[in-house]
């Protein structure tokens, strides 16, 4: 089964149904509608023609016989009424149920709207990159999130105000069962008036009928007093049955739309949040999912870009490293120079020892002159200091005179 037609599956299932109209009643057709035993036909039918032997006994210009015939035409008052008391709370029911399932539909509008806002499936790309906007203004999914959080609020309110209206739905159905009880047996009643109306328009036509020859003037008044009001009477309990039937029918109707309302309350209180949760769930999920996969994009990135700068690196370096192996011995140019230097300084000092050869003897042969000259100078020097130590001592011809 596809995805769609599951879809469409669904819907038709939380579709609610409503009930088809109450059809009318008519009044021909309201009789016999509450059944009745035999026994308690033929315990009405013995009253009916106890009855009609009364009246028939009666003179019919006395005031007896005027009393009968207005018991005929009080004939199932008391029913009437009563049934009548039964139809008219029926019609305040459903203008006050219709207000609150007025409540309701407005609950569940507002329920509605405020799913479909927070739908994250209509929200846009929720996991969409980052842009400049987002730095600004925050991301679509953390602003989701927050919409979300502020909605709660508003959402509870809904779902409380649901279940007071669905509180209110199941004991406006207990009321309309008892309401239906009662109906029931109101209709009974009337039922039984209605046989009673039949059997005695049949009897009084017959009895009318049968006087025709021995008293006509009894049978006209028969047929014109008591077999009138007769069927009157019999044409307004029929009605009043077909009101009261088309009002216990609609009971029903009111009952079964409340209990699909009951349903959609549920459907939404259960079914429709907890979408909205899972759904919501989902996102959260995925947004989680979505960071740790950024984070390990991020690191596996960062992880090649390491491990290709360090191969750049290895690769640079160990190039370096070879042409450094392979030239790490001095150039032949610089040795060739540094033994020229060192030739160059040997035929330098050479050369300085040529010519400071001559310069020696000139200047050795200068001083050995000098030398020469300076012994007699020497020789004089130390005979006067020799012959001043001698003057000085104390056996010196000169030492009385000092004294």
């Amino acid at each position: 089964m596809s995805e769609e037609t599951a879809t469409a599956t669904a819907i038709e299932e939380l579709t609610l149904t409503p009930p088809e109209p109450v059809p009318a009643v008519a009044p021909e057709k309201a009789a016999g509608l509450v059944p009745l035993s035999g026994e308690q036909k033929s315990k009405l039918e013995e009253r009916v023609d106890g009855f009609i032997d009364d009246l028939v006994a009666q003179d019919e210009n006395s005031p007896e016989f005027g009393k009968r015939v207005d018991q005929i035409t009080n004939m199932g008052r008391k029913e009437m009424l009563e049934a009548a008391s039964h139809s008219n709370r029926f019609l305040d029911r459903p203008i006050r149920a219709m207000d609150r399932d007025t409540d309701i539909g407005q609950s569940l509008i507002e329920l509605r709207t405020t799913i479909e806002r927070l739908d994250p499936s209509a929200n846009g790309k929720l996991l969409s990159k980052r842009g400049f906007l987002d730095k600004i203004f925050g991301s679509k999914i953390n602003n989701y999130f927050a919409q979300y959080r502020s909605a709660q609020t508003h959402i509870g309110g809904i779902l409380t105000a649901l279940s007071n209206g669905k509180d209110e739905l199941l004991m406006d159905n207990a009321a309309i069962d008892v309401e239906r009880r009662k109906m029931w047996e109101s209709m009974g009643k009337l039922e039984q008036m209605i046989h009673i109306a039949g059997t005695l328009d049949q009897r009084l036509e017959a009895k009318a009928t049968e006087l025709d020859g021995s008293d006509p003037a009894k049978a006209k008044i028969l047929r014109e007093n008591a077999l009138f009001y007769a069927r009157q009477r019999t044409q307004d309990l029929l009605t009043q049955m077909a009101v009261t039937v088309q009002g216990y029918l609609a009971l029903d109707l009111v009952k079964k739309n409340n209990v699909e309302l009951v349903k959609g309350v549920d459907r939404a209180s259960t079914t429709t949040v907890g979408a909205l949760k899972t759904a919501i769930t989902v996102a959260q999920a995925m947004t989680n999912q979505k960071l740790v996969l950024e984070q390990i994009t991020a690191l596996n990135t960062t992880t090649a870009n390491i491990i290709d700068g360090t191969s750049k690196m290895l690769k640079d370096n160990t190039a370096r490293i070879h042409e450094q192996a392979a030239s790490s011995t001095i150039p032949m140019e610089t040795l060739s120079r540094a033994f020229q230097n060192i030739y160059d300084t040997m035929d330098a000092i050479d050369t300085f020892k040529l010519k400071a050869l001559d310069t020696m003897k000139t200047t050795v042969t200068s001083l050995e002159g000098e030398v020469a000259k300076s012994k007699g100078y020497i020789a004089r020097a130390e005979g006067a200091s020799q012959a001043q130590a001698s003057v000085g001592g104390a056996d010196s011809p000169l030492a009385a005179l000092e004294g």
